[in-house]
């Protein structure tokens, strides 16, 4: 069950989190919760002591276990659902070492609060980058155990017989000798009173009940019937509901508003102006839309009037000119290069995207004189209300912040511009309101995933195998903007991710990145982050390499893989299941990826044809995957699915360009999704492992782009080096 609402709380002042040494006893503490139950207070690496003592006094960590005396097994969970199966899989873990049933956990949101609810692989409140299951695998098991060394130990006591005569199971502590029983509920009061144990082992792999087994999702019959609250469904009492239209654009101002028409709108209660944007406040979302259309607005469109797609590109290449932050380097390129027997050169262009979430951007706030209270469903909580508070103008602990399910986020909803936004509009407005974007709004006003450029070239010896790897490339940091301590030396993990650390075995690379900043337009993390653009690139090119001496290209990977067995067997498995080099039709072709990204290996061969037309249909897609311990294989072969969905859509249609200063798409007619009747047939193969658990909601977008290209040169003979597809250039000649 999905608790979406819960009794308002207020988090203390956050401040930046202190990386500290995990130890037991800070780890996982219990106390009496005044209902007479117990407690388990979870501590992920990077808590504070300060945040520790918070803890202790109210009850509120980082995350935590609540059993109650009625039997009720609550987890606050600081991390966030946003379709990719986090309220089952996580639930898994403590279920697993607690010794209930899945369906025996209630679910709460977390409250914000930086200091208990850091992501100990991200360091703030966030979820993002494919380590929610990552950053839980070890604390919340953790937890689980020593409830359940507990519990047993409190029923031991009880019964004046040694623990371990007695065992735990769904959700009873049993004595195995005289068949005598006690719930969890009749336990929690005495179990609170036991010392915390300094070592409780976790379960062997090979005792797994749930984890591994494909769980049925704690969320999806809400969501089926129409219980589940998500942001937008929220509806305070008394609320009202704006749209807005924002300066066409990035850095314009509004110079004026006729609003006459617009309040001649049945049920449009008030116009609201603010420096670069103006809102229409309702009784409902009908009325706002009519009123915003009616206003007529003039605009200063500032320093980036005249800013376009191709004057942003023009700095990227001159940036690629020059030198940049070496962010690896391995043996001597110069002197492989020039010893080589082949030269293979290539420059590849990635364009900007957009997130465009299937739930609009929306934040519900009512703001007072001595306090803010936010509705809203953000990736980053505490984020949210520090940004709401600024806004406002109130003390951190005068916000609180109700986090709810997300219709999509795809790291749109790790930003909170449109938190700020909707509390600027509620500073006008008597009551709570709805700030709701529209589509149009929503493309046009993203904070985009970036454009970047790369020049690659490669040294191959008298085999056709590289000796020499150079990349150079250029293209906005969004870390040195969103985690600045995280932007060292010109370089930062997520820019680097996929175009260092290859799999293959290199034996002399370089690896140089230039920072570029777009002028005028936001970036912003996009699904599957630096991977979505660096795997692209450097699969694309080693299939050059393949092609420029006549290699097969699957061959031509495994050789290079000795080094790293687990990228080797995935791309065996994909290749065997897909039946790689069988005779096809002509304009269709297969083309291969693979990358180790989030912590898992993958591959993917994709099956394309193209039309005379130059039309290009995905047709199937056989994926493997490595990805460590598989705690819901259901979840994993979801992620992968809908992950090559949105990476599909990114290679063929994906693109969001300016001119004059403004974004020319506007909804899913200019910037189109893959329609159902285009989807591949997609299969998804698990290799079973003992491996700590990778990520898995990013990976599958990040690798199918390049299997597409790589296919579309199979059946074509036509290399594609700048995406999204352009059917024009694959037009078969009459």
């Amino acid at each position: 069950m999905i608790v979406d609402q819960q009794a308002p709380r207020v988090s203390g002042p956050s401040e930046p989190p202190s990386v500290n040494t995990l130890s037991r006893r800070n780890f996982l503490r219990a106390g009496a919760a005044a209902g007479g139950g117990l407690v388990l207070s979870l501590r992920l690496p990077f808590a504070t002591g300060e945040a520790e003592a918070a803890a202790d006094n109210v009850f509120t960590p980082n995350a935590f276990v609540r059993i109650g005396s009625d039997g009720k097994i609550v987890l606050i969970m600081p991390y966030v659902e946003m379709g990719q199966g986090t309220y089952t899989a996580i639930p898994m873990l403590i279920a697993e070492e607690l010794e209930v049933e899945l369906q025996q956990i209630r679910l709460e949101h977390a409250p914000p609060n930086e200091k208990l609810y850091v992501n100990p692989l991200l360091g703030i409140q966030a979820t993002g980058n494919s380590n929610a299951i990552r950053g839980a695998w070890q604390p919340l098991r953790q937890a689980g155990a020593v409830a359940r060394n507990m519990l047993v130990t409190a029923a031991a006591r009880h019964w004046n017989v040694d623990p371990t005569s007695c065992h735990a199971e769904r959700g009873e502590v049993i004595h195995e000798a005289t068949g005598r029983r006690l719930s969890y509920g009749e336990l929690a009061a005495e179990a609170a009173r036991m010392p915390v144990p300094e070592n409780v082992a976790l379960k062997r792999p090979q005792d797994f009940n749930l984890i591994g087994t494909p769980a049925k999702r704690l969320d999806t019959p809400a969501k089926v019937n129409g219980t589940a609250v998500f942001g937008i469904d929220v509806r305070p009492p008394g609320v009202k509901v704006a749209t807005l239209a924002q300066s066409p654009v990035f850095g314009g101002r509004l110079k004026s508003v006729d609003d006459t028409a617009a309040k001649a709108i049945n049920g449009v209660r008030q116009i609201v102006r603010l420096d670069d944007a103006v809102a229409v406040v309702a009784d409902h979302m009908g009325a706002a839309k009519k009123g915003l259309e009616a206003l007529v607005t003039e605009w200063d469109d500032g320093p980036h009037a005249r800013l376009t797609t191709e004057a942003i590109a023009a700095e990227l290449d001159e940036a690629l000119l020059t030198p940049g932050a070496v962010a690896e380097n391995i043996g001597d390129v110069d002197h492989a290069m020039a010893g080589a027997a082949t030269k293979v050169e290539a420059t590849y262009r990635l364009p900007f995207l957009a997130h465009a979430t299937m739930e609009p951007m929306n934040c519900t706030v009512h703001l007072r004189e001595d306090g803010c209270e936010i509705w809203v469903g953000t990736q980053a909580l505490a984020k949210a209300q520090a940004t709401a508070a600024e806004t406002a103008g109130l003390p951190l602990d005068k916000v609180v912040v109700h986090n709810h399910l997300i219709g999509g986020g795809f790291g749109r909803r790790l930003e909170a511009d449109w938190i700020a936004r909707a509390v600027e509009i509620a500073k006008h407005v008597d009551g709570p309101v709805k700030v709701v974007w529209t589509r149009e709004e929503d493309i046009q006003h993203d904070m985009y995933r970036p454009m970047f450029a790369h020049r690659l070239s490669a040294g191959l010896d008298g085999m056709g195998m590289p000796v020499a790897w150079n990349n150079h490339y250029a293209g906005s940091s969004v870390i040195a903007r969103y985690l600045p301590p995280a932007f060292n030396n010109g370089l930062d993990p997520d820019t680097t991710e996929g175009a260092i650390d290859l799999v293959y075995d290199l034996p002399n690379l370089h690896v140089e990145y230039v920072r570029v900043e777009p002028p005028g337009i936001p970036t912003a993390f996009w699904r599957s982050v630096g991977p979505s653009r660096n795997v692209f690139v450097v699969e694309s090119f080693m299939d050059e390499l393949a092609a420029a001496v006549k290699q097969d290209p699957v061959a031509y990977r495994l050789a290079l893989l000795d080094k790293t067995p687990r990228a080797k067997a995935v791309l065996a498995l994909a290749a065997e299941r897909i039946g790689w080099g069988e005779r096809l039709p002509p304009r269709v072709g297969r083309g291969v990826s693979l990358q180790n990204a989030f912590a898992t290996h993958m591959a993917q061969i994709a099956e394309v044809e193209v039309a005379k037309d130059g039309t290009v249909r995905v047709r199937r897609v056989v994926c493997a995957v490595d990805c460590g311990t598989a705690v819901n294989p259901d979840t994993v072969a979801a992620q992968i699915q809908g992950g090559i969905i949105f990476g599909i859509t990114a290679a063929l249609y994906g693109e969001i360009t300016l001119k004059d200063g403004r974004v020319e798409q506007g909804n899913f007619d200019t910037y189109q999704i893959l329609r159902m009747d285009e989807a591949p047939n997609i299969e998804v193969h698990i290799v079973q492992s003992q491996e700590l658990p990778g990520g898995m909601g990013e990976a599958g977008t990040s690798a199918i782009g390049p299997a597409v290209t790589n296919a579309i040169f199979a059946a074509t003979g036509k290399r594609l080096r700048k995406l999204p597809v352009e059917a024009s250039a694959l037009k078969q000649p009459v």
